[in-house]
């Protein structure tokens, strides 16, 4: 199986940056996308930031002030957030797309979450 843990949250004035980490341990056979969602109370869970193929997206809220990244090697992402609002006040949870190893020739692929990291900008 697989498991994500996140890193990284706090507190931070507004104009301050975090940077979030999530690293995935497990039988991995390969990571397919990994991204970071969030969601502030009363709610809906929202996609801030996915990378897969490449290729990176960003919720408009956060495009020009948060980057995304991967380091391959360590099966980590990351999510450098710059320029924090008192509106990105959230829990932020990394999930990725990971096929696992079942045998030395078979993989299943899934869906993963980690525990969520608190974010919270206030002065």
């Amino acid at each position: 199986q697989v498991q994500l843990v996140e890193s990284g949250g706090g507190l931070v004035q507004p104009g301050g940056s975090l940077r979030l980490s999530c690293a995935a341990s497990g039988r991995i056979f390969s990571i397919n996308a990994m991204g970071w969602y969030r969601q502030a109370p009363g709610k809906q869970r929202e996609l801030a930031a996915i990378t897969s193929g490449g290729s990176t997206n960003y919720a408009d809220s956060v495009k020009g002030r948060f980057t995304i990244s991967r380091d391959n090697a360590k099966n980590t992402v990351y999510l450098q957030m710059n320029s924090l609002k008192p509106e990105d006040t959230a829990v932020y949870y990394c999930n990725a797309d990971i096929s696992t190893d079942i045998s030395d020739t078979s993989w299943r692929r899934g869906n993963y979450w980690g525990q969520g990291t608190q974010v919270t900008v206030s002065s």
